[in-house]
């Protein structure tokens, strides 16, 4: 049996050129988890490998439903758009078991959203980010020229939507790439892969207001870059990790906002 689910595009959600990269990740879990699960199952980690643009067209998910009486599962997932794939990618559930707890990854020891200054993207360029509050918690800042190849920022939905798992998918993608911090001039960095992780955080209530974010680039070479980034709630429990792979392009004229085009923004996503 393959099952099918349809999710509109949120046109709020627009990026320079297409969807956000990490509203639409969290738009096919959403659609995947209802559709092909039941919607009961805690999501532990979603990967989607992106491999056109997404427009504003309807998005149409298929994708393998789970066998009955497992209580771990792997639904694999196409989402095709205009009758053409766009994304494919993976999602894994599995109840809450009892066992050892360990926090290897504590939320940096910043100061509050409060105390940080707001940082006004461009919305020309990013539309979406009209739909966030971002206040960076360090000196840090996108442009900059500074030493290190990392960001990290306070975040809350201006709609004041829960914390659940399709937000933090989005908030693991919602700051530019890292190497923003280290350059002067902006270029395309389109990710081609994006894996989050979910913690046991998320398997009640989800939490509600600021989201601290990191993101960060260890390593880039060739043309790519692999970011890393973390999503801690307003008390820095961990809710996720996330990994993408980015591809790094020459800069070039950006086309104005407004409808589909050829590849989506550096904080988004293009085909490669």
């Amino acid at each position: 049996m393959t099952p099918h689910a349809e999710t509109p595009v949120d046109p709020l959600w627009w990026s320079w050129e297409g969807a956000h990269g990490g509203w639409v990740a969290g738009a096919a879990l959403t659609a995947v988890r209802d559709a092909f699960t039941g919607g009961h199952r805690p999501v532990r980690s979603l990967t989607t490998h992106f491999l056109a643009p997404v427009g504003t067209g309807p998005l149409r998910f298929s994708g393998t439903a789970p066998a009955a009486g497992r209580s771990t599962v792997t639904c694999l997932f196409t989402g095709h758009q205009d009758g053409e794939p766009a994304l494919v990618g993976s999602a894994l559930f599995g109840p809450r078991r009892t066992g050892p707890g360990y926090d290897g990854l504590p939320a940096p020891d910043v100061p509050g959203p409060d105390d940080c200054p707001p940082l006004h993207l461009p919305v020309e360029q990013v539309p979406f980010a009209r739909q966030l509050e971002i206040r960076p918690a360090t000196a840090d800042r996108p442009l900059a020229g500074g030493p290190r190849a990392e960001l990290l920022a306070w975040i809350r939905f201006r709609d004041g939507r829960g914390l659940g798992a399709a937000a933090v998918t989005t908030l693991a993608d919602a700051l530019p790439p890292a190497l923003y911090a280290r350059w002067r001039t902006p270029r395309p960095v389109p990710t081609a892969e994006l894996t989050v992780h979910f913690t046991d955080a998320l398997d009640d209530e989800a939490p509600e207001g600021w989201a601290l974010v990191r993101i960060r680039t260890d390593h880039a070479g060739g043309g790519w870059a692999v970011d890393d980034s973390a999503v801690w709630s307003a008390d820095r429990r961990l809710l996720a990790t996330g990994r993408q792979a980015r591809v790094v392009r020459e800069p070039r004229d950006r086309r104005p906002p407004g409808g589909p085009g050829a590849g989506q923004t550096a904080a988004g996503t293009v085909n490669s």
